[in-house]
């Protein structure tokens, strides 16, 4: 059994064709869980429309607590996080699940094509942060740090419990799970999300994002000299 989790707020517009995407993809034969996050606009009713389970966050908790709480509920064997809006590039999940079906890895990282430049672009500070955290606490040189689209065994997931909060969510379970042992590889997808614009909203999730990133690798540095002193 699979399980895809899928964090949501307010994606009104793209919600319906990730959860389709996501079940064509496997021929119906997983659970889809949604977990909206405290949505102000109709992403939950879009959702359920589509075929999903969607649990309601009661209030707004961000990308992490809104992952840990689809993986407490779900019942896969392998669960796959999933961006809310991949749309139709969802239909390469397979990609992320084979490695981990197969033993090849214990947790895999979409790495989307390189020729989309504006993604670099936009979070190109973000993205040296989290690489430059991962090479200083993990010495390993992953690209695809900050993406959202991976897949593991559940209980491996369990095991990076409690999630960094919010957008340091993905450098956190990096980190955590290099520092833990697990095998984490980068498989190559041809997915596609919608780029964050150059306005004052695109510049204020980009530094929300850069600040709970930035965080998120504190935290592990304090971790680590804890431990180095015992």
């Amino acid at each position: 059994m699979i399980s895809i989790v899928i964090p949501a707020y307010n994606e009104t517009k793209r919600i319906a064709s990730t959860v389709n995407a996501s079940q064509q993809a496997l021929s119906g034969t997983c659970e889809v869980i949604v977990v909206d996050d405290y949505s102000k606009d109709d992403t939950c009713e879009k959702a359920q429309a589509a075929g999903a389970s969607v649990l309601r966050m009661p209030r707004r908790a961000g990308k992490g607590a809104a992952l840990m709480q689809g993986t407490l509920r779900c019942t896969g064997d392998v669960v796959v996080f999933l961006d809310a809006d991949i749309g139709e590039t969802a239909l390469e999940i397979q990609r992320l699940i084979e490695p981990i079906a197969t033993d090849k890895a214990d947790m895999t990282i979409a790495r989307f094509p390189e020729h989309n430049h504006l993604q670099r672009k936009g979070l190109g500070i973000v993205k040296l942060t989290a690489y430059w955290g991962v090479k200083q606490l993990c010495k390993s040189e992953l690209s695809a740090i900050l993406s959202g689209q991976r897949a593991a065994r559940r209980h491996t997931f369990l095991k990076l419990m409690p999630f960094a909060p919010g957008f340091g969510v993905e450098v956190g379970l990096t980190i955590d799970a290099l520092r833990k042992g697990f095998r984490v590889i980068e498989v190559d997808c041809d997915m596609t999300h919608r780029i964050t614009g150059w306005n004052l909203a695109g510049f204020s999730h980009r530094s929300r994002q850069f600040y709970q990133v930035a965080k998120a690798i504190a935290a592990r540095c304090v971790n680590r000299r804890c431990e180095d002193g015992r």
